[in-house]
């Protein structure tokens, strides 16, 4: 994560802390610094508004959050720079071999529905490329997939690792990643959506495109040409860089669904579904434990009864809006902190000290992680 992604999250959990938002703000932090998602965008500048304006909110409550905004504002203008001045380079110079590839694929937690489907897929074009050099008959299937299923569920990774396996095995000839939603498709004029559209397409060729929300394009379906504009030219796109291109859209399955019963031009470019379900508890431990192992961190015994039971109780409650694998990132964040509040006020900390995680590090009042 870049300095200025640390520093929203940073400051977004202060403001948690000065308005009693019970983490929903620093919810919305991290998903912006993990997906540069619109929704969370416009969720977190109303939340800083609110700090602002509400006479309810004390001063310092309303100076933490015109720091959020400030972060905010330099958090997007770094990732701007950075696609602009080194959009596709970096994953150019991954060396990683298919085994690598498969082996980062087959250690994500859970999945395992979507692991098979993904081995099936790449048996099945390897082969189908195999015959092509064999002068044998092979089906021309697209290699555009959809991905259905709740946030948090690991799209975006899997996304990523299946661009570079289709790379590794001579599917795509760069394997990069680029990353889109509405805002990146569609202009705010009549006519320049098509060019915005071709200009993403022109970057994302001999790659994968990602489009999250990917219903969002058609949310105004009776009134909004600019997204059949949109559309239009994508469903193109997919047909004339099919031998040179993935585009993998993803989204909730109900609104996935209704996207494609709407568009049966769309979904006939689409030969793959996979369903990407919610994480079990012991599944949401599993993802803990290896994000405390990654850092250095240990959960001692106690800690982790009582972690696994409030994750019992999440799964057992859970909603459409259930968060899954940011449910956990939430948690350690909170873990964490805590952790540092604690070993401060000790003399001289140990190793262990520094490292161990105890029960008392986990507090939950009213549902809300604190």
């Amino acid at each position: 994560m870049d300095k200025y992604g640390q520093a929203l999250i940073n400051n977004a959990s202060k403001l948690d802390a000065v308005t009693d938002a019970c983490g929903e703000i620093t919810k919305l932090a991290a998903v912006i610094v993990e997906d540069n998602s619109k929704t969370a965008t416009i969720a977190l500048l109303k939340k800083i508004s609110d700090a602002v304006d509400n006479p309810k909110h004390k001063v310092e409550a309303k100076k933490v959050a015109q720091v959020v905004n400030s972060n905010l504002i330099e958090f997007y203008g770094y990732s701007t720079i950075q696609g602009i001045c080194k959009p596709t380079d970096e994953l150019d110079e991954d060396t990683r071999t298919l085994q690598d590839l498969l082996d980062e694929l087959n250690a994500l937690v859970g999945l395992e529905k979507v692991k098979s489907k993904v081995q099936d897929l790449i048996v099945y074009q390897k082969v189908q490329k195999m015959r092509r050099e064999n002068n044998l008959h092979s089906t021309k299937n697209t290699l555009h997939l959809a991905f259905t299923g709740n946030p948090g569920t690991g799209k975006t990774t899997v996304a990523r690792i299946v661009g570079r396996i289709y790379k590794r095995i001579g599917l795509l000839s760069k394997g990069h990643f680029v990353e889109v939603s509405r805002t990146d498709l569609i202009a705010g004029y009549q006519g320049q959506t098509a060019l915005k559209v071709k200009k993403v397409i022109e970057q994302a060729k001999g790659g994968v495109l990602f489009i999250d929300e990917a219903y969002s394009i058609t949310e105004n379906e009776h009134s909004d040409s600019y997204g059949r504009e949109c559309l239009t030219e994508l469903t193109k796109a997919l047909e004339d860089y099919r031998d040179d291109l993935v585009v993998i859209v993803a989204g909730y399955t109900e609104p996935m669904n209704k996207f494609f019963e709407s568009n049966p031009g769309l979904k006939s470019r689409f030969n793959t579904f996979i369903e990407f379900d919610d994480y079990s508890s012991n599944e949401l431990d599993e993802i803990l434990y290896s994000m405390c192992k990654n850092n250095d961190y240990v959960l001692d015994d106690k800690a982790k009864e009582k972690i696994h039971v409030y994750f019992e109780q999440q799964t057992a409650s859970k909603d459409e809006n259930f968060a899954n694998g940011r449910l956990v990132r939430n948690l350690y964040d909170n873990l964490v902190m805590n952790h540092a509040r604690r070993v401060i006020d000790i003399v001289s900390p140990t190793k262990d000290d520094l490292c161990k995680i105890m029960c008392d590090d986990f507090r939950v009042t009213n549902n809300c992680i604190i």
